[in-house]
């Protein structure tokens, strides 16, 4: 099964489910070792696949992109504000600022100048027109006053009236010519002052407007700092949290590697007792075998027909059912071996609540071993005190071993729970078999693995 993996990277979720964390670690560590593995292997077919290719020539008319060298051959490359005469982004912003101001400001000046400006043209024109209104009224009546004296005067008398009309009406006139050359005056005055009050006003709007950028921009920076400090805090937290995580993850590795040697120095105790006991000579130079090589294993011989291969993982209970009855079955799987009836510990297809439940109100230590519904293989499930662990046993034509890499493979399931009876199961949690977990219910759960659908009554 950890082959299959390897093979395709991939791990299903629900299985994932299943590992304890010292059996996530160990896969971990696998599947970063393929990849390694992987990677050396595209870098070394990538680079002999450079050297046998040759380089095309460049196709004319292509456009491209060159930079200029300075004096020691490397693009040319300018950093704002390491040169002397570069100004810094302080007196750069302030600069910017004052210009800023000074055209608003002066955009203000002359709105206020431009209005003004109107304003008082209005009143000038009003004024002329009065005073040509007044003038064309006094004209008029002394026009009125010479034509009633024309009927009542003598020739002597009229002509005396009509040159002092005349004399007024120029003295008129002259009033008329002053008084419009004092409105241009006033009005070229109001202008004058308007624009004195508008270059006034410029100067002060744009130092009031600098001071309101220039503030603006204080806060600005306050609240980028104050953004930046928090953000610096929350991101000191989070590394303090990852640095947490990283040395957890360090442990647990750690704790992988140790129960990893231990499997080993395990695995070499048994095989040098195994020889002892059939009487070959053990030297101290002795190792566990090798495991033979894929392309050494015979896959088919005469007269051996080939399994059919089963997918990576059982769909269904009618196929958890056929695999153990097929295969598990015959083996004496689930048996005691020394009564030859199904052993206590032993349970068929439940889920993991349902097993968590047996447990609930058994002893700390206690266990059961169960068929797996994510792997072809089974499931042992553990009470400690606080929590349930739950480890998967590979079985395979080799034997039984739990789920990872160079675990102690034994010939059934009777032998590996023997063998935890007095080994821990980990290192780091120092599980060991002591109280088997029976049944609660009649038929027993295990009853369709050895009988197929049909149920009887049988004693717990």
């Amino acid at each position: 099964m950890l082959q299959q993996i390897l093979e395709k990277m991939y791990i299903d979720p629900e299985l994932l489910a299943e590992l304890s964390e010292d059996q996530k670690q160990m896969l971990f560590v696998k599947m970063r070792e393929e990849q390694v593995k992987r990677w050396h292997q595209f870098e070394a077919k990538m680079e002999e696949e450079d050297k046998k290719k040759n380089k095309k020539p460049a196709k004319s008319g292509k456009k491209q992109v060159n930079f200029l060298k300075g004096r020691d051959g490397c693009e040319w490359v300018w950093i704002m504000g390491e040169h002397p005469n570069d100004k810094s982004i302080e007196q750069i912003l302030e600069e910017e600022a004052q210009k800023t101001a000074q055209k608003l400001a002066e955009a203000e000046a002359v709105a206020l100048r431009e209005k003004e400006e109107t304003e008082l043209h209005r009143k000038m024109e009003e004024e002329k027109l009065r005073v040509k209104r007044d003038n064309e009224e006094r004209e008029a009546k002394i026009k009125r006053e010479q034509e009633e004296a024309a009927l009542y005067q003598s020739i002597k008398e009229a002509r005396l009236a009509v040159e002092r009309m005349e004399i007024e009406k120029k003295r008129m006139e002259e009033e008329e010519k002053k008084r419009l050359a004092e409105i241009e005056e006033q009005e070229k005055r109001a202008k004058r002052r308007s624009r004195e009050f508008a270059e006034s006003m410029r100067e002060k709007r744009s130092s009031e407007i600098f001071s309101t950028l220039q503030r603006k921009h204080q806060t600005l920076v306050k609240l980028a700092e104050e953004g930046s400090q928090e953000a610096e805090s929350t991101w000191l937290e989070q590394e303090k949290k990852a640095k947490e995580a990283d040395k957890q993850i360090r442990e647990l590795a750690r704790k992988a590697r140790v129960e990893y040697k231990e499997s080993l120095r395990r695995s070499f105790t048994m095989m040098q007792a195994a020889q002892a006991f059939s009487g070959a000579p053990a030297s101290p130079g002795n190792k566990p075998p090798l495991p033979p090589k894929k392309h050494l294993i015979v896959t088919s011989a005469p007269g051996i027909t080939n399994k059919k291969p089963r997918p990576l993982r059982p769909k269904g209970q009618d196929m958890i059912i056929s695999w153990f009855q097929k295969e598990e079955k015959d083996k004496g799987t689930g048996l005691d071996p020394a009564t030859g009836k199904v052993a206590e510990w032993f349970h068929g297809i439940i889920n993991r609540s349902e097993c968590e439940k047996l447990l609930e109100s058994k002893k700390d230590g206690s266990y059961l071993i169960r068929v797996s519904e994510r792997v072809w293989g089974y499931t042992l499930s553990y009470k400690e005190a606080s929590r349930y662990k739950h480890f998967l046993i590979d079985a395979s034509d080799l034997g039984y071993q739990f789920f990872g890499a160079d675990q102690t493979v034994h010939n059934s399931l009777a032998d590996l729970v023997k063998f935890h009876k007095e080994n821990p199961i980990t290192i780091s949690g120092q599980e060991k078999l002591v109280y088997p977990c029976g049944q609660n219910i009649d038929p027993p759960d295990y009853w369709n693995l050895f009988h197929g659908k049909t149920s009887e009554s049988t004693p717990l």
